[in-house]
C-alpha cells in the first residue's frame, strides 16, 4: 500500500476517487510544524537556525500519519506546488521521519493529472523550502522585534509586519493626499446640434452633442477653461456662429479579450463584480480547486496547457461557431517575476459549463467568472465601427444698407463628437463588459448643422480615490509587494489589527492608531516600510528559490543593521511624544491633570496619575441626532466592538442596551414607528440596445432604506 498525503480532507477525497485500492490518501490539515508561539524561535547567533515545534492541535493527526507512513511501502507527498506547499512537504518529511518518500506535483486535480504526477515523482526542492523559510524567519524577526518596541512606546497589543506595515503606509499616504487636495474649478462647453431640416430625417433622431476641444487650432486641455467668466466670453463669442462639419472619420476599432485570471486579477474582478473580500475569493477558489473544477488558484502565471487550448477551441467552434474562435491559439505572458512553470487559473474541463455543475451559489458565481474569462481569452476580437466628427464655427455673413457685415465669433472654435457601434461581439458574447454605443445621423463633410443650444457645465477636480480591495491588490502587485498567496492575508491582517478600516463605501481608511504606528515606522524604521526595499526582498526570495542566493546571507544582511538601529531607537524615542496630549481638564476622580491617551483602538481621556488612578473616559461621541427609541433619554451614537466593527447604540449604556448594526437614517417607519436604517446599494438595469447583446447598463445607484423592526416589511429606495 502506498500512502499519499495532501493538505486538506476535501483534496484527499477528490484524489481518492481517481485511485485504486493500492493507495490510501490522508490529509495533514495544513502545516504540521511551525515556529513556537510566545518566543522568537530563531537562533540569530547560529546562522538563524529556526526551532520548529508541532502545534498542540496538530499532534494527534501527526501521530496518525506517522503510524500510517510506517505501514506504507512508499509515502507520497502531494502538497501544493508553490513554496508553501513545498515547505509543508519538507516539514512532513521531518515530523514523520520519512525515509522512503516521493514528491509529486500537479496543476489540477483531475485523473489524468494525478496519474501523470504519479509516473513522474521527484525529490523535495530545498531551494523552494529555503525561500519560504526565509520569508517566515524575516517576518518573525520584524514582528517579534518591533512589536515589543511599539508596546513600550505606544500601546500594548500592537504589532508590525514586514509587508503588512508597508500596505498600511500606502493607505495612510493616500489619506494624506486626499486631506491636502485642493479642488480646481474647470468648465466644459457642449453644443447640442442637429441636421438641418433641408437634409431631411427625423429631428429627434438627428440630434447629438459635441464637446469644445480647440480654440484657434490649439487644443483645450481638461483645465483649459477655468472660470465662469472665461466660459461666458466663449459663449458670447459663439453667438451667431455657423457650425460646419470639417471632418468625418470612420474606422473599425478592435478590442482584444482579457488574459486568463491570475490570483491577483481574480481577486480584483471578484471585488468589482461581487464585492467579495480577497479572503472570501481565495476560500471559494480553494474549494473549487480541491473538488477538481479549476486549476491551482495561487499563481501569477498566464501560461495555458496545450490541451486546454484545444479544449477551448473545440467548445467555441461547436457552441458559438468558427467565426468566434481567434483563428490561432492565444498565448499570454505575465509581467514581472511570474513563476511561468505554473498555469493561469482556468477550468479543468472547459466543456463543463457553469449550468452543468452541481455547486453552491458562491461556487457557481466564481466558477462562471473563471470559465467565461478562460473561454473568452481564446475568442475573436470584438469589432466596433467608430466615428469621429469635427465641427468648426464660422462667422455668418449678413447684408446691411452699408454692405456686407460680419457677425459671429472672432475666434475659431472646434467641437468634436465621437461614437461607436458594435459590429461583431466576438469575445463579448461570453464575457460581457460595459461599453457605450452612440449612433449618429448620416453626416457629410462641409454640411451645415443647426445649433439648438450651448451647454456649459461646471466641474471640479477630484482627489485621488481611497483604495478598494481591488485597487489595493493591484498596487501591491504593480510594486511587487508580496506574492499571490499573500494578498488576502495582508488585507485581512491589517484590518484585524485595527490599523485600517473600511468606510461606508467599502474603501480603506487608516485608523488613528494605524496612522501613529505608520509614522513611527516611517521615521525610525524606514527600510521596513520602503517599497523598493520590500520589492528587493521579494526579488531575493525569488533568487533563493532559483538557487542563485543563500538564505543565511540574506537573513544576515537584513538582521545586523536592523538590530543595531532597533537598540538605538529604544534609547531615542519617547512614549509621551506619540501617546499623550494635555487637555487642561482635571480628573473627576482624583483631581490630577486629565490627558488624551492613545490606545490600541484609538484616543481616550485618561488620568495622568495612572496607575494610581485608573479613571478613563471616552472622547466626544459621534452623535447621529437621533433619540433612542427604547429609553427616550439617550441619543444614538456610533460605537465600535472590541474587534473594531462599527455599530450604533444608545449613549446611556449600560442603563439602556439598544443597539443596531445598520446606520439609522433618523426617520421613523410609517408602518410601525421603529427607526429606519440604511441597507446598502441596489442596482436597477435599464433597457438599452447594449442590453440586447448581453451587456446590461446600470440606471443608477439606489440606497435601500428598511425598517429596523424584523417583524416589519417596510422598505423604500432612495436615489443618491
Amino acid at each position: 500500500m502506498k500512502l499519499i498525503i495532501v493538505e486538506s480532507p476535501t483534496k484527499s477525497k477528490t484524489i481518492s476517487k481517481f485511485l485504486g485500492t493500492g493507495y490510501k490518501v490522508l490529509s495533514s490539515y495544513g502545516h504540521v510544524r511551525d515556529l513556537p508561539k510566545g518566543e522568537l524561535g530563531i537562533d540569530v547567533e547560529n546562522n538563524f537556525k529556526p526551532r520548529y515545534v508541532i502545534p498542540t492541535k496538530a499532534r494527534k493527526n501527526v501521530n496518525i500519519l506517522k503510524k500510517e507512513s510506517e505501514k506504507a511501502k512508499t509515502t507520497i507527498l502531494a502538497t501544493d506546488e508553490d513554496r508553501e506547499g513545498e515547505a509543508i512537504a519538507w516539514h512532513l518529511s521531518q515530523a514523520l521521519a520519512l525515509k522512503n518518500l516521493q514528491r509529486i506535483v500537479f496543476h489540477e486535480i483531475t485523473k489524468p493529472a494525478i496519474e501523470n504526477a504519479l509516473k513522474n515523482p521527484r525529490n523535495i526542492y530545498m531551494d523552494l523550502v529555503d525561500a519560504q523559510q526565509t520569508r517566515r524567519i524575516l517576518d518573525r524577526i520584524v514582528g517579534y522585534k518591533i512589536s515589543p518596541f511599539l508596546w513600550k512606546k505606544v500601546a500594548r497589543g500592537l504589532s508590525a509586519g514586514r509587508v503588512q506595515s508597508l500596505t498600511v503606509r500606502l493607505i495612510v499616504e493616500r489619506e494624506r493626499e486626499i486631506e491636502k487636495f485642493k479642488p480646481e474649478e474647470y468648465w466644459n462647453i457642449e453644443a447640442l446640434l442637429q441636421k438641418t431640416e433641408k437634409t431631411g430625417g427625423d429631428p429627434l433622431l438627428n440630434k447629438f452633442k459635441a464637446l469644445l476641444v480647440k480654440k484657434d487650432e490649439k487644443a483645450i486641455s481638461k483645465l483649459g477653461i477655468k472660470t465662469k467668466k472665461e466660459t461666458d466670453e466663449i459663449l458670447n463669442d459663439l453667438k451667431g456662429a455657423e457650425f460646419k462639419i470639417e471632418k468625418v472619420e470612420k474606422k473599425e476599432i478592435k478590442r482584444n479579450p482579457f488574459p486568463p485570471f491570475t490570483t491577483s486579477t481574480l481577486q480584483q474582478e471578484s471585488w468589482k463584480r461581487f464585492h467579495w473580500p480577497a479572503k472570501m475569493t481565495m476560500r471559494i477558489s480553494q474549494q473549487l480547486y480541491e473538488i477538481g473544477k479549476i486549476t491551482y488558484h495561487r499563481t501569477d502565471s498566464l501560461n495555458l496547457s496545450q490541451q486546454s487550448l484545444f479544449s477551448a477551441k473545440k467548445f467555441i467552434e461547436n457552441n458559438l461557431g468558427k467565426k468566434y474562435w481567434a483563428g490561432f491559439f492565444k498565448k499570454y505572458k505575465a509581467k514581472g517575476r511570474a513563476q511561468e512553470a505554473h498555469e493561469a487559473i482556468r477550468p479543468t474541463e472547459p466543456s463543463k459549463t457553469p449550468k452543468s455543475l452541481n455547486l453552491d451559489e458562491n461556487q457557481i458565481k466564481l466558477y462562471d467568472l473563471i470559465w467565461r474569462r478562460f473561454i473568452a481569452c481564446q475568442m475573436a476580437q470584438a469589432r466596433f465601427n467608430s466615428i469621429v466628427i469635427e465641427i468648426e464655427t464660422k462667422n455668418k455673413k449678413q447684408t446691411t444698407s452699408k454692405g456686407p457685415a460680419k457677425t459671429g465669433p472672432t475666434n475659431k472654435y472646434t467641437f468634436r463628437a465621437t461614437g461607436q457601434t458594435l459590429k461583431f461581439d466576438g469575445f463579448l458574447k461570453i464575457y460581457p463588459i460595459k461599453f457605450e454605443e452612440n449612433e449618429f445621423p448620416l453626416l457629410e463633410k462641409k454640411e451645415l448643422l443647426e445649433l439648438l443650444k450651448l451647454i456649459p457645465s461646471q466641474h471640479f477636480t477630484q482627489p485621488p480615490p481611497r483604495y478598494s480591495e481591488a485597487t489595493l491588490i493591484k498596487i501591491l502587485e504593480e510594486n511587487e509587494i508580496g506574492r499571490p498567496s499573500t494578498y488576502a492575508p495582508i488585507l485581512s491582517t491589517i484590518q484585524q489589527r485595527n490599523y485600517v478600516e473600511k468606510n461606508e463605501q467599502r474603501k480603506f481608511q487608516p485608523t488613528e492608531i494605524g496612522t501613529v504606528v505608520n509614522d513611527i515606522l516611517v521615521e525610525h524604521f524606514p527600510e521596513i516600510v520602503d517599497i523598493n526595499f520590500t520589492a528587493k526582498m521579494e526579488e531575493d526570495l525569488d533568487k533563493i528559490a532559483q538557487g542563485k542566493e543563500k538564505w543565511i546571507e540574506i537573513c544576515r544582511d537584513f538582521y545586523e543593521p536592523f538590530e543595531k538601529n532597533l537598540e538605538k531607537k529604544y534609547q531615542e524615542v519617547s512614549k509621551k511624544e506619540f501617546t499623550e496630549k494635555p487637555t487642561g481638564k482635571k480628573c473627576p476622580k482624583c483631581g490630577a491633570p486629565l490627558i488624551i491617551r492613545l490606545g490600541k483602538f484609538g484616543k481616550f481621556y485618561a488620568c495622568s496619575a495612572f496607575p494610581k488612578c485608573r479613571y478613563t473616559e471616552a472622547l466626544e461621541e459621534k452623535k447621529l441626532n437621533t433619540k433612542c427609541p427604547k429609553c427616550g433619554e439617550g441619543e444614538i451614537v456610533e460605537k465600535r466592538t472590541k474587534k473594531g466593527k462599527i455599530f450604533y447604540g444608545c449613549n446611556q449604556f449600560p442603563k439602556c442596551d439598544f443597539a443596531l448594526w445598520d446606520k439609522p437614517t433618523g426617520e421613523k417607519c410609517p408602518k410601525c414607528g421603529a427607526l429606519l436604517v440604511e441597507k446598502g446599494k441596489k442596482i436597477y438595469p435599464v433597457k438599452s440596445p447594449v442590453e440586447n447583446r448581453g451587456v446590461p447598463l446600470k440606471a443608477g445607484q439606489f440606497n435601500r432604506v428598511k425598517c429596523s423592526n424584523k417583524d416589519c416589511d417596510f422598505e423604500k429606495n432612495m436615489a443618491k
